[in-house]
């Protein structure tokens, strides 16, 4: 393009070849295909997570019956031959073991329940250091950075100590020879134009913990790739491709952010980012000394359960803690039940997801049938009907299957006092 040259009076005294600056062009183009890769990739982990969750719901039940029935077993079988007993174990341990996996399924695909709580993250790191050197041997020299007024996060505790477990196993594999995992936390403020890339995040302000390794790094394919469930790039038996995909659910469902920057040889660096919590912090609970509580005089449970081998699982355990049981396999033959004004029914425990109506909707009903009524609910996988934005809805009292003999007896006992 060719532009005039003008003098001080305005008049023309030359011409002059223009070139525009195209940067800011670019820079919008570059913005625009980011934005696109980033909605893409979360497309495809919500895709996948939807399928993982399905999955956990069903193999949840079917671990339970397996838990369930070993676990009566070792509770009602005595001198058992040492190989016997040895195989028992090793079987409760492999079942365990398998029902950690579907844990992690339900944490990607972010449905697991959450109980979030306030936390003071310099006092939790603090606290952390030590059970990681004990997790990651003494080849990895490990450094906690607190931050002077750092503000307080709103999240299950426990899912974090798990996430950053998770990080720093993969960190400490990464670094084979030894090395120095150094983690840190800040305040920080994520602004639009940031979180305009970020499909689900909103700006705000934030808690990052960064969680930094001296190993080898990951090139772009791989840190791309990196929270896909079931990606490794560890030998076969060295890891299941589940450690950052079950941190990447749980920071999501808890309304946070997950990035890796990483280069080969140059080592890693995962930063989770939390919302800063407002509010005021609840006293600390002191936690009761586990019992097998059993049930009291005529005590009766109303059971709904669609599938049937967890149906007579459940049955025969709360009939053992000595409680007289109704069992149905549907909301509909609930109802009739609770309907029958001579039938005591102390409490309903029922599954959430069920064909037709769901535990939630059946819930409601059986208190407007019985307001007195005590409703305990169960899930192995929930699909948004009692969990919403990562917590537990408020007033409803969440049982995650698989359920332990000892679990169920105390949380009925809770409900019934």
């Amino acid at each position: 393009m060719v532009d005039p040259i003008r003098d001080e009076q305005d008049e023309v005294i030359g011409f002059a070849k223009v070139t525009r600056d195209i940067t800011e062009k670019h820079e919008v183009q570059n913005a625009l295909r980011e934005a696109q890769e980033q909605l893409a990739a979360s497309q495809k982990m919500e895709a996948v997570g939807q399928l993982s969750g399905g999955i956990a719901h069903d193999f949840n039940n079917l671990m339970m019956i397996v838990l369930g029935n070993l676990d009566t077993l070792k509770r009602h079988t005595s001198d058992l031959a040492p190989n016997i007993e040895r195989n028992l174990n090793n079987a409760i341990r492999g079942a365990q073991r398998a029902a950690s996996l579907t844990s992690r399924l339900l944490a990607f695909s972010r449905r697991q329940p959450l109980d979030p709580k306030p936390l003071d993250v310099n006092k939790f790191l603090s606290g952390s250091a030590e059970f990681l050197q004990r997790s990651l041997g003494e080849l990895i020299n490990i450094e906690v950075v607190g931050a002077a007024g750092l503000w307080e996060i709103e999240v299950d505790t426990n899912q974090l100590e798990t996430a950053l477990i998770n990080v720093a196993i993969n960190s400490r594999d990464a670094m084979p020879n030894g090395g120095k995992l150094t983690i840190e936390a800040a305040n920080t403020y994520l602004d639009t134009a940031y979180c305009q890339t970020i499909p689900e995040l909103s700006p705000g302000q934030f808690v990052v913990i960064c969680i930094t390794d001296t190993g080898e790094g990951m090139d772009r394919d791989i840190v791309s790739r990196a929270f896909e469930p079931f990606f490794t790039t560890k030998e076969v038996g060295h890891g299941t491709g589940l450690g950052l995909s079950q941190v990447y659910g749980f920071v999501k469902q808890s309304g946070g952010h997950i990035k890796i920057y990483s280069e080969v040889g140059q080592g890693t660096t995962v930063k989770l980012y939390f919302p800063r919590f407002v509010g005021e912090s609840p006293d600390e609970e002191i936690e009761a000394a586990e019992i097998l509580a059993q049930g009291e005089q005529g005590e009766t449970i109303l059971l709904v359960e669609d599938d049937k081998e967890v149906r007579a699982y459940l049955s025969d355990v709360m009939r053992g803690l000595q409680y007289r049981v109704l069992s149905a396999a549907n909301a509909s033959v609930a109802l009739k039940l609770l309907a029958q004004d001579q039938l005591r029914i102390d409490i309903l425990l029922t599954d959430i997801v069920m064909p037709g109506m769901n535990g939630r909707e059946l819930g409601e009903k059986a208190i407007q049938t019985r307001p007195r009524l005590k409703v305990l609910y169960m899930t192995g996988y929930s699909r948004n009907a009692v969990v919403h934005h990562g917590r537990v809805d408020h007033g409803i009292d969440l049982l995650q299957k698989p359920i332990s003999t000892q679990v169920l007896a105390s949380r009925l006992r809770d409900a019934l006092d």
